[in-house]
């Protein structure tokens, strides 16, 4: 029997990121479903669309282009040079928190889902904002 213990590894800061955005991604999925089953979802969509001067098509195809960009950080968060990711990651995160409290509900459900998907994306935000130094140093030569 091995009694010896290994340090912890520590997880890729690319893999994190990566990671985080699918579980914003999975609530905001979630947040969306479950307000459909709300009675009277399609009406509020619609005075929604007047009061901020748009059709429900162009209302829709913004929450379709912000979805996107969630989904989009996903593999571009491992896959963008490191600079770039963490500008990426902090820019659309910002973006994303906007979006969630911008369009917000005020029911239980999204209320909840809202501030967790809040709390991973300044995770995400911290963890690019803080991602520099010796780790840039150590990925660039890999």
């Amino acid at each position: 029997m091995n009694t010896s213990t290994t340090p912890a590894k520590k997880l890729d800061t690319k893999v994190l990121l990566s990671t985080l955005w699918i579980v914003v991604m999975i609530n905001m999925l979630k947040a969306d479903i479950l307000g459909g089953f709300i009675p009277g979802a399609l009406e509020e969509v619609e005075k929604t669309a007047v009061s901020v001067g748009a059709s429900v098509p162009q209302l829709m195809l913004g929450g379709a282009v912000m979805g996107q960009l969630g989904i989009a950080m996903i593999l571009l968060s491992r896959v963008l040079d490191q600079r770039v990711n963490r500008w990426a990651n902090i820019i659309v995160s910002i973006i994303t928190i906007a979006y969630i409290w911008g369009g917000m509900s005020t029911y239980p459900h999204y209320l909840f889902i809202a501030s967790v998907e809040t709390l991973c994306l300044l995770f995400i935000l911290w963890t690019a904002w803080k991602w520099r130094g010796a780790e840039i140093e150590s990925q660039s030569t890999k």
